[in-house]
């Protein structure tokens, strides 16, 4: 089952309160979306790091209900 873009949003934005975030569905089939997330909680983490923050927000979906997610994080200026 393919997974809606307002449950990743909602997703992060439980995990990371403060987030700006921006969805895109890259091929139409709610299995391929680019995330762009704007967030304090990144701050002094590597992109690595940063990247499995967003991935430990999404709860395992990963891989199952989301099949790829193109990552953009942000720390705010």
């Amino acid at each position: 089952m393919a997974m809606v873009a307002s449950e990743i949003e909602r997703l992060v934005k439980e995990a990371f309160p403060d987030a700006h975030v921006v969805i895109a569905d890259l091929a139409g089939d709610g299995d391929h979306y680019a995330a762009r997330i704007t967030s304090e909680a990144f701050k002094g983490k590597s992109r690595v790091q940063q990247h499995q923050m967003v991935y430990a927000a999404l709860q395992g979906n990963m891989g199952g209900a989301l099949h790829a997610l193109a990552l953009e994080t942000i720390v705010p200026k």
